[in-house]
């Protein structure tokens, strides 16, 4: 299973990189005014669920363009085409292809791909996670004091009146710093392989988060939602070394 989804993700970021050389702004469309998807977001989900129905026909799927689709079986395909497509759009390169199989429930193997970076992070339930073939873990940081952070404003571009900023002014005083992707898959990635030693965010979907939850328990961090419970995305998501998330949690309460 692992390795159909290596191969779905290293193809669709070919797509990506293809399409990033010939878009223009006819290929752009606004979901929102702050909200962006392009005909090689669609292009790639499209690519995507095609090839998994060759596969399994009978799986259902939960796509963020596609949206979801029943099937009546335990096992589904959680699918963001392009999580970061602002960036894809101004030609930067933090953007991701997310792909997650979950059966029962439960998250079984996940990819996040980068293709501008040249970075494959995957993870199998019980088999550990790896940046391009090599094994990764979450950071020793035992303090906030010593820790980078990531973060995004989903929140904002939905213009709820509740929002992130109030987090980020309690937090951004109490770190070493704090780093801006513009996609929840590669901060969740980048909590996995120690780059970042924690991460949080809210108003996400599951698509944003499904393949970078399990890199993240996988390489020995832990995830919860604002309260430390186990309702995320939809109370927020906080992701981990697993050494400071109680003085996180801290920063988070009402």
């Amino acid at each position: 299973m692992l390795q159909f989804l290596k191969k779905l993700a290293l193809d669709a970021g070919r797509i990506c990189l293809e399409g990033s050389e010939h878009l223009s702004a006819d290929d752009v469309e606004f979901k929102n005014p702050r909200d962006l998807v392009t005909v090689v977001d669609k292009r790639v989900e499209k690519y995507i669920v095609a090839e998994i129905k060759k596969v399994h026909p009978d799986h259902g799927i939960i796509g963020e363009e596609t949206g979801r689709t029943e099937t009546g079986s335990d096992c589904w395909w959680i699918i963001d085409p392009i999580d970061g497509t602002t960036s894809f759009v101004h030609g930067q390169p933090y953007y991701a292809v997310s792909i997650a199989f979950r059966k029962g429930g439960e998250l079984k193997a996940g990819v996040v791909h980068a293709p501008a970076l040249g970075q494959l992070f995957s993870a199998e339930k019980g088999q550990g996670a790896w940046l391009n073939e090599r094994r990764i873990q979450v950071s020793a940081t035992r303090q906030m004091k010593g820790s980078v952070l990531g973060t995004g404003f989903a929140c904002l571009r939905a213009g709820l009146e509740k929002n992130n900023m109030l987090y980020l002014n309690r937090i951004m005083p109490a770190i070493r710093d704090i780093r801006r992707c513009g996609s929840a898959a590669i901060d969740l990635a980048y909590v996995a392989a120690g780059k970042f030693d924690g991460f949080w965010e809210m108003n996400l979907n599951i698509y944003d988060i499904a393949a970078g939850v399990l890199l993240v328990t996988e390489a020995g961090g832990a995830v919860c939602d604002f309260s430390g419970g186990s309702a995320y995305p939809e109370a927020g998501i906080v992701a981990t070394n697993g050494k400071i998330t109680n003085e996180l949690l801290g920063y988070l309460v009402e």
